[in-house]
């Protein structure tokens, strides 16, 4: 019912009418202030999250790298790491799942590289040991994963 339609002595004064509107009109302007606010704050935080993304995957890929110069194959002369060369392994690109190469059964420590990535990248045991399994042709893959997992409870 609009306050024009009620008795005089019921009708609120104007003031109070403007002094409400004019609260409405602050109130809402305040609310759309506070989405605004929220919104960048996410934006913030989600680009956050990918800049730290971006660093730990450029740190895990020189670890792997330096871990797999370790790894060369036997008979070759040490590496010397005074002598300035740098890394033979190229930088890790991620490629959809479809479109990586296909990974030799023959080299175990493939095997271990591709647990560690996929662990680094957050997948589970059961994960990781189908996608061995799948990839190595391995029935026992309890060793890899308790060395880069630990021993299952």
């Amino acid at each position: 019912m609009s306050s024009h339609k009620l008795p005089p002595e019921r009708r609120p004064p104007a003031s109070a009418a403007d002094a409400a509107e004019r609260l409405a009109r602050i109130v809402d302007a305040a609310e759309r202030a506070a989405a605004d606010v929220i919104d960048d704050a996410e934006e913030q935080a989600q680009q956050h999250i990918a800049e730290a993304r971006a660093r730990a995957d450029r740190i895990v890929a020189e670890r792997l790298r330096e871990l797999a110069d370790q790894l060369d194959a036997p008979g070759a002369a040490p590496r010397d790491p005074g002598e300035g060369r740098g890394s033979h392994l190229r930088p890790v690109e991620r490629a959809p799942e479809q479109e990586r190469p296909a990974l030799r059964p023959s080299e175990p420590s493939a095997a271990r590289l591709l647990a560690t990535q996929m662990a680094v990248s957050g997948s589970s045991r059961r994960e990781i040991e189908a996608r061995l399994r799948a990839s190595f042709d391995l029935q026992d893959t309890s060793g890899i994963l308790d060395a880069i997992l630990g021993p299952e409870e």
